[in-house]
């Protein structure tokens, strides 16, 4: 039947060029101009999008439509969006990776100032003979109950929120949850002399809630500090963002098993962070998601070479028998020192003056 319709392929393809002229040219009269426009807006024929009666657009017609109105502005905007909000949030975090890189998670232990604040607040508290708290480090202890908070704080406050009131879901008062309630931002600002932070926001109940709850805890993280050691520093969602990169910082903690670990239990009783898996792990296992790299474990340990911190290959300190002996010798392992005497005992001497 083909043979005797259509005896060459020419005439084949000729006949339904002439069917799918009258479609994409008359199209339309037949099916619709609405119907017209959903059967195809990327025909790959020049198939004219200013002919009223079409059937089916050329792919070109959408293709330039797109480049223009779609891709070429969206470049524009994303150049903005690149040069106003990406390129700065990528600089913070190059920032933040390459000091990261150096010194780790030392920066929770040794650089940040409210971790600072809180063993100040701490040894005044031994100094006058408050009673340390430890939290308890089983597997159902406090110590445990409390690592979940950072990490909601992280995903919840620091993520989050701020990008749904960007997306304007959330008010806008909530585009910086975590800093409005920062115990950090109230204490380094005291320090400064300046109280505007302790002051509350009335313009909105969300921000009067925020600032309430910025006083709570820093009342809580000073108050607390007195007798249980580094109380925020449990909950900090920069402790957690620090622990998510943690293994890409060449500066580590470093434990190998000894027979007497998991029994002495000293270096989790240094630990201001009251980390169990110091005592009972080696290896990666012992470098937990709530160490600050302070080194207090390593100080405290009585066996030589057992805890380390390291950078790289070089050991920057190793556990020393001896110099355990000399530590114990101030300031007990759990941070315990000789309280203040603000009388002192009379000499000899005066008293047989007197």
């Amino acid at each position: 039947m083909l043979k005797t319709l259509f005896p060459t392929l020419g005439r084949f393809r000729f006949a339904v060029q002439i069917a799918m002229l009258f479609v994409t040219v008359y199209g339309s009269v037949i099916v619709g101009t609405y119907m017209a426009d959903k059967i195809s807006n990327n025909l790959p024929a020049l198939s004219c999008a200013y002919d009223q009666m079409n059937g089916g657009y050329c792919v070109l017609i959408p293709t330039q439509h797109i480049l223009h109105h779609r891709i070429g502005e969206g470049i524009v905007r994303a150049q903005q969006l690149t040069f106003g909000m990406v390129l700065p949030l990528l600089m913070s975090f190059l920032s933040f990776f390459a000091f990261f890189f150096v010194i780790g998670k030392a920066f929770c232990g040794w650089v940040c100032p409210l971790g600072t604040i809180q063993e100040i607040v701490g040894r005044i508290g031994r100094r006058f003979g408050i009673g340390l708290r430890r939290l308890e480090t089983g597997d159902l202890g406090a110590a445990q109950k409390a690592r979940p908070v950072k990490w909601l704080l992280l995903l919840g406050l620091v993520f989050l929120l701020p990008l749904l009131t960007g997306l304007g879901v959330t008010p806008h008062s909530l585009g910086n949850p975590y800093c409005d309630i920062c115990p950090s931002r109230v204490a380094t600002t005291l320090l400064t002399g300046n109280t505007e932070q302790l002051a509350l926001n009335l313009g909105d109940n969300v921000s009067f809630g925020l600032g309430g709850i910025a006083n709570l805890l820093i009342g809580f993280t000073l108050v607390g500090a007195l007798a249980v050691r580094q109380p925020f520093c449990r909950i900090c969602p920069l402790l957690a963002f620090n622990a998510v990169f943690q293994r890409l910082s060449p500066m580590r903690l470093k434990k190998t098993m000894h027979e007497n670990c998991g029994k002495c239990g000293i270096c989790t009783e240094a630990c201001p962070m009251d980390i169990p898996e110091i005592a009972r792990e080696e290896g990666r296992k012992a470098y937990s998601e709530d160490c600050t790299l302070c080194g207090r474990c390593a100080e405290y340990c009585p066996q030589d070479g057992i805890i380390q911190l390291k950078w790289g290959p070089l050991a920057l300190f190793s556990s020393r028998r001896e110099y355990y002996k000399n530590r114990v010798k101030g300031e007990l392992p759990d941070g315990t020192v000789k309280p203040i005497k603000f009388v002192k005992a009379a000499t000899k001497g005066g008293e047989a003056n007197a």
